[in-house]
């Protein structure tokens, strides 16, 4: 006889299964009305199935700049990506040492998580626009999404630092390894894992990133910004179609980086036990 399970375990289970429910059902209903047929809309019941609206996306649209605006979104993920990444680091290791200053300038950098979104799309737009900078999505759209990716990346690198282990370090420089050489082969190699999850962070929240980005883009969208301009022109699944393959590529994006993760384990994995078995 299994163990009876408590009028709690099922409650909790209850409310898991709604929770389930309430964050991927609109994903999953959007993806299944995207194979709507060539009569159908933006409702059910279906009508018919096909690939109708997805071949419709590779054609020249009447509305909307959605190849465009997909490649700005990707430029700017991966512009964000590398910077959060390098400024991570640097903040990561200028932290393992008090220095003057130190407390305020982490409130600073942390501060711009409480800001709503908005009033800093607003801000950075406003300093653009008084000292007579263009607007962009390259120049003021990166450095509204920086103010959102930088501080998670640097709270990830606070952490992994704080628990890494200086004695690997000092046995570099003990064996004669430079400054340089512990950082590249030491440290780098150690903190790896978490840099691949800070590069994964900073570009989704980039290249999914609506309201910093909304009055600092410019007068060319980034991809969010055209799906919601989409919303109010658009009345066919053709709509459904774009976010179906949008999601599908950001889940791709996540199997990438996850892919290099695993390879990259078993890369090191592979190396130590071939070291080990050369000392043997």
């Amino acid at each position: 006889m299994g163990e009876k399970r408590s009028t709690g375990f099922y409650i909790l289970t209850a409310i898991f299964i709604a929770f389930l429910v309430f964050l991927y059902g609109p994903v999953i209903t959007i993806g299944i009305l995207s194979f709507q047929g060539p009569t159908g809309g933006l409702t059910f019941p279906m009508q018919g199935t096909s690939l109708h609206w997805f071949q419709e996306l590779f054609r020249t649209q009447m509305v909307g700049d959605i190849w465009g605006s997909f490649q700005r979104s990707i430029i700017l993920g991966l512009t964000v990506m590398v910077i959060t990444v390098i400024f991570s680091v640097g903040a990561g290791m200028a932290y393992r040492k008090k220095f003057f200053g130190s407390t305020p300038l982490f409130y600073l950098i942390i501060a711009s998580l409480v800001i709503p979104s908005i009033l800093v799309s607003l801000g950075v737009g406003l300093i653009f626009s008084q000292l007579g900078w263009e607007v962009h999505w390259s120049t003021s759209g990166l450095g509204a999404q920086l103010t959102w990716t930088l501080p998670f990346g640097i709270l990830i690198m606070f952490a992994v630092f704080n628990r890494f282990d200086k004695a690997y370090e000092e046995a570099g420089r003990d064996l004669g390894a430079g400054p340089v050489q512990v950082f590249r082969l030491i440290v780098l190699p150690i903190i790896a894992p978490s840099l691949i999850g800070v590069a994964l962070f900073g570009f989704t929240l980039s290249y999914d990133e609506f309201a910093r980005t909304l009055l600092t883009s410019g007068s060319r969208n980034t991809l969010p910004l055209e799906i919601f301009g989409m919303t109010t022109n658009v009345t066919t699944p053709v709509i459904y179609a774009l976010g179906t393959l949008t999601t599908l590529f950001s889940l791709l994006i996540i199997l990438f980086f996850l892919t290099f993760f695993v390879l990259s384990q078993r890369r090191r994995n592979k190396k130590g036990s071939d070291a080990g078995k050369g000392l043997v």
